[in-house]
């Protein structure tokens, strides 16, 4: 049984992946009728999939002195997240997002956030090289918490770990582009895998095809990028100047709340399994190692979609945690 061969590997040996985000209480709509509601945060829903899948996971937010507050805090530990990085502000209401979902189960948001101010407080976690860095969405650029975010997104990099941007740039936020695109680009510069959405590039950029979004916009900074396109085909460029789409897999769609997040978390989490290490995305992924963790981003996605809920389910989680256990033993019987 694979536990049990697995049981004598120190956790401590363990590549850790450490997201720094927002938390929030989505509420899933469905013909304007409520139907689930559920902690969430882009960074967040990435995180509670690894943590079920057995990777060792550190999450850094804020979030209000309240009852959401702390079913947010329960939830992460529930799902074998680290939330002792998580400031409570006594003076503050965690936010709120309503999700009206589509015909097509697509996710329309309304955000609501009764922050006084935004602060984020934090004392940095231990980071070790290969170490795993998640960070995106407006969070990773709001001017108000930039002094902090540059200081751990630099601290990062010293210690040699992946930094991952998920780019995330909603509609909502279209008028502050101006205002933030050096701290867009900042991140553009730290990431080692840049990923957005066709989405994001044409509210920030005013661009859509992924040859002129990573020519004109990402490629001087990060050599490496994914492209998602919704149900159309993912495309990928990278530093060794490999450039390929990958088909979307077909599944029965319930919500794509979470989808973009879980793509996020499987890649991680594949990069992880086969053991790809910062140097070798800087020098250039095998196009197999791109094959694989792009097939594990998907998975990850397609389940994520076939329930309201944000994060892969746990017989799905418990597959993948099995997986890369013995990928684990593999490696150690390899040594």
């Amino acid at each position: 049984m694979i536990l049990s061969i697995f049981a004598p590997i120190s956790i401590k040996s363990m590549r850790k992946v450490i997201g720094i985000g927002e938390t929030i209480l989505d509420i899933i709509f469905k013909n304007d009728q409520p139907v689930g509601a559920v902690p969430g945060g882009s960074m967040f829903n990435g995180l509670i999939s690894l943590g079920r899948a057995g990777i060792n996971a550190t999450f850094i937010s804020e979030t209000g002195h309240d009852r959401v507050g702390k079913r947010i805090i329960q939830f992460l530990e529930e799902n074998h997240v680290d939330a002792s990085h998580i400031n409570v502000y006594p003076e503050s209401k965690s936010p709120v997002s309503l999700a009206f979902l589509n015909e097509n189960n697509d996710a329309e948001y309304i955000f609501y956030k009764d922050h006084p101010h935004d602060k984020l407080d934090f004392i940095f976690p231990e980071i070790q090289q290969d170490d795993i860095v998640m960070f995106g969405s407006f969070y990773a650029v709001n001017p108000v918490i930039r002094p902090q975010m540059f200081a751990f997104l630099e601290y990062a990099r010293s210690k040699g770990a992946i930094l991952y941007y998920d780019v995330n740039f909603r509609s909502s936020h279209r008028n502050e582009v101006m205002k933030v695109t050096p701290n867009i680009l900042e991140n553009l510069e730290f990431a080692d895998i840049v990923r957005g959405s066709h989405e994001d590039f044409e509210v920030m950029f005013n661009k859509k095809d992924a040859d002129t979004v990573y020519r004109s916009q990402i490629s001087f900074y990060c050599k490496n990028f994914i492209y998602t396109q919704g149900g159309s085909a993912v495309e990928m460029r990278s530093a060794g100047g490999l450039s390929k789409q990958y088909p979307v897999m077909k599944t029965e769609t319930v919500s794509t709340i979470g989808a973009g997040d879980n793509f996020n978390a499987g890649f991680i989490y594949g990069l992880i399994k086969y053991g790809i290490t910062r140097d070798q995305i800087v020098a250039g992924m095998a196009e197999q190692q791109w094959d694989q963790v792009i097939a594990e981003a998907q998975q990850f996605s397609a389940n994520v979609c076939q329930s309201i809920h944000n994060s892969i389910d746990p017989a799905f989680a418990n597959q993948k945690k099995h997986e890369w256990e013995a990928s684990l033993v593999e490696k150690e019987k390899n040594k």
